[in-house]
C-alpha cells in the first residue's frame, strides 16, 4: 500500500501543476481579451512624426517673431523643419474665384504649422484669425483630402485667415508627398468661403459648421450626385438642426455639394477626421453612429482574432 502511495502522489503532484499551468494560461488569455477589447475601443492619438511650416512672404521680422511664438516655434526650430513660403500671388490664384481682391489683400501674412500624426484625425488651433473658425478649417481640410494632422493657423495681428487654408494644403503636400488634386483644393476653398458666408447670414458659425458637415455626411454616405437628391439632403439636414434657409442659401450649399459629390469622400473617414464636430451633432440628437458601425465591428473582430491566435499558441 505504501508503494502505491509513493507512485501515486508524484502523479497527482504533476497533475496539479499541469492543471494550475493551464488555469494560469486561461486567466492570462481572459485578462488579455478583456483589456485589449477595451483598449481597441479607445482612439489612439499617436505622437506627431513630422512638422512642416508655411510662412507668409510679407511678414516683417517683428511679425515673424510673433507668429513663431504663437505656433510654439523658434528660429532655431526652423533650421530642422521644412519651411515653405506663401506669396500673395499664390493666395490670389487659389482664392480669387471665391473672394474679391479687397478681401484677399495685397500682403501674404497667414502662417501655418502642420504636424503629421499616425492617427487621431484633424485637430486645428487658430491664433488671431477673425473669420475662419477651427471647425471650418477642419471640414475644409477633410474635403481637400488631408488626414491625421495637427494644424495651427496664425496671424501676426487679427486677419481673416482664409489664406491660411492655402498654406495648410501646401504644407501637407510637401510634408507627406501626397498630391492634393485641383478639384480637392478647389472644393476645400469653396467650402471654407461658403461656410463663412453661411455663418454670417445665419449669425452662428456653429450652425454653419454643423449644417455643412451633416449635409456632406449625407452626400458621402448615400452617394448622392443628382441635384434633386442633394437638395433634399440639404432640406432634411436643415430641418434636423432647426435651421431655416433662404433659397439663396440652399443654392449656395447645393453648388458646393455638387463639387464635393465628385470627390468620392468616405463617410467613415469624415467622422474619424473631425470627430468633435460629429460628436456635437450626436449631442444635438442626430444619430451618426450607424455610419461607422461596420468599421468599428470589423476592427474589433480582427483584433480579437489575433488575441485568440495568441492564446492558442500559449496552449500549443
Amino acid at each position: 500500500m505504501k508503494n502505491v502511495k509513493k507512485d501515486l502522489f508524484p502523479k497527482l503532484s504533476l497533475f496539479r501543476k499541469s492543471t494550475e499551468t493551464k488555469t494560469a494560461k486561461r486567466l492570462v488569455c481572459t485578462a488579455l481579451l478583456a483589456v485589449m477589447t477595451i483598449t481597441a475601443a479607445i482612439p489612439v492619438f499617436a505622437d506627431s512624426t513630422d512638422i512642416y511650416v508655411s510662412l507668409g512672404a510679407d511678414l516683417t521680422q517683428s511679425q515673424r517673431a510673433t507668429v513663431l511664438q504663437l505656433m510654439n516655434l523658434t528660429e532655431d526650430d526652423l533650421k530642422n523643419i521644412e519651411v515653405t513660403t506663401i506669396t500673395n500671388q499664390m493666395e490670389k490664384e487659389t482664392l480669387g474665384q471665391y473672394l474679391p481682391a479687397s478681401v484677399i489683400g495685397s500682403r501674404a501674412l497667414s502662417c501655418t504649422k502642420v504636424e503629421k500624426t499616425k492617427s487621431g484625425g484633424i485637430s486645428v488651433k487658430t491664433h488671431n484669425i477673425s473669420y475662419c473658425t477651427e471647425g471650418m478649417y477642419q471640414n475644409a481640410l477633410i474635403t481637400a483630402g488631408v488626414e491625421n494632422a495637427n494644424v495651427t493657423v496664425a496671424g501676426p495681428t487679427s486677419i481673416s485667415g482664409t489664406a491660411g487654408l492655402v498654406g495648410a494644403m501646401k504644407a501637407y503636400q510637401d510634408l507627406t508627398g501626397d498630391e492634393l488634386t485641383d478639384a480637392q483644393q478647389d472644393a476645400a476653398v469653396n467650402e471654407l468661403v461658403t461656410t463663412g458666408d453661411l455663418a454670417n447670414q445665419l449669425g452662428s458659425s456653429e450652425d454653419a459648421e454643423n449644417l455643412v458637415a451633416l449635409v456632406k455626411q449625407k452626400v458621402a454616405s448615400e452617394n448622392l450626385s443628382s441635384e434633386e437628391d442633394i437638395r433634399r439632403a440639404i432640406q432634411d439636414g436643415s430641418q434636423e438642426l432647426g435651421i431655416t434657409l433662404s433659397d439663396s442659401e440652399v443654392q449656395m450649399i447645393l453648388d458646393l455639394m455638387k463639387k464635393i459629390s465628385k470627390l468620392d469622400l468616405n463617410a467613415d473617414q469624415l467622422q474619424r477626421q473631425a470627430m468633435n464636430i460629429y460628436n456635437r451633432l450626436q449631442n444635438l440628437g442626430i444619430d451618426m453612429s450607424a455610419y461607422d458601425k461596420d468599421t468599428i465591428i470589423n476592427s474589433i473582430s480582427s483584433f480579437l482574432k489575433k488575441i485568440i491566435e495568441f492564446c492558442k499558441g500559449l496552449f500549443g
